[in-house]
């Protein structure tokens, strides 16, 4: 009889042994951040450049069309030239006479048969031809339009047959390479726009989402509607954005890692005092009754406002057979 109740008391007491099979959760840090917002804008060059004649003069050709892209120093539009070419003769003529003249009164002045004055008149002469030679070439030049930028024809202003005056723009030249996505943003939300914010811009008229860049923000309201002006750039390396086109920005707002946990809510006891407390499993899968300040309740978890640190690993089902000490088999969560 006593050999019996010594195996049972060993069979027992290897019960008690065995660990206790607990689920738990590891704690971690939440992202805090609230829910972006959209807007509707509309897509926009970069950057626009007009180009235009110094002088007035008849369109004989225009040599792009709307759409077109074309480079730097790349032919435009030409005028008719025949008066400017004309001109240029004559001032061939005049400054050859000039420079014939020069000449021969140099070997005069050299002779001592001119005066100073009358040698100061030839050169003033030369210089004049000279002046009016490089006016009359550099008019014909401008007779060609050639494109100031490289990028896409916006518009055209003007066709052939039609008189050019100065500064009037003949064509316009799109840089698309990067667009602009213009919004209008009211004036309570514009503090929470920053120039670094993630934003996604769709455009339904060709069914795709692209990334926003940097954000420029407007200074300016409108005075009707109490709106700014802020304009996400986009990269547009396929071109397939076009001035015009209506497109949707999301703006997510920015994520703060807070110092803060949440757990399920049944993971947290209450003690007779009234404190709270969670059980927490140490590395090596012992049970410790850790004390906790609790915050809000959010669904079923609820705010752990010190207590705890990340990483730690919390019991939320099979804590009632719990001890301080006692050895657990933790399976986390599904």
């Amino acid at each position: 009889m006593a050999l019996l109740l010594i195996a049972c008391g060993q069979k027992t007491e290897t019960r008690e042994k065995q660990p206790i099979l607990v689920q738990v959760t590891r704690v971690e840090a939440y992202a805090d951040a609230a829910e972006g917002r959209t807007y509707v804008g509309v897509v926009e060059e970069n950057e626009a450049t007009t180009a235009s004649y110094t002088s007035m003069g008849t369109v004989r050709h225009v040599a792009v069309s709307e759409g077109q892209r074309v480079s730097r120093g790349q032919l435009l539009a030409e005028l008719d030239d025949t008066q400017a070419r004309n001109m240029l003769a004559a001032a061939e003529a005049q400054s050859r006479m000039a420079e014939d003249a020069l000449k021969r009164y140099s070997q005069l002045h050299d002779e001592g048969a001119m005066t100073d004055a009358q040698w100061v008149e030839v050169e003033s002469k030369v210089d004049q031809a000279r002046s009016q030679l490089a006016i009359a070439r550099r008019n014909v030049e401008e007779c060609r339009l050639l494109a100031p930028v490289g990028g896409v024809i916006g518009k055209r202003y003007l066709a052939a047959g039609e008189t050019a005056l100065p500064s009037q723009p003949v064509v316009s030249i799109l840089d698309l390479s990067t667009v602009k996505v213009k919004i209008a943003v009211p004036e309570r939300e514009m503090s929470e726009i920053t120039s670094t914010m993630a934003t996604t811009v769709s455009v339904e008229a060709i069914g795709r989402d692209f990334p926003g860049g940097c954000i420029e923000k407007g200074v300016k309201a409108d005075a009707m509607t109490h709106t700014y002006d802020v304009r996400v750039r986009v990269e547009n390396k396929e071109g397939v954005l076009l001035p015009g086109m209506v497109a949707k920005v999301k703006v997510k707002s920015e994520e703060v890692k807070s110092e803060e946990f949440n757990i399920p809510l049944t993971a947290v006891q209450k003690r007779v005092d009234g404190t709270m407390f969670v059980w927490t499993v140490s590395a090596d899968s012992t049970a410790h009754r850790t004390t906790v300040t609790i915050g809000e309740t959010i669904g079923n978890r609820i705010e752990i406002l010190s207590g705890l640190t990340e990483g730690q690993y919390v019991v939320t089902e099979g804590y009632q057979k719990l001890s301080e000490g006692t050895k657990t088999h933790p399976r986390p969560l599904p």
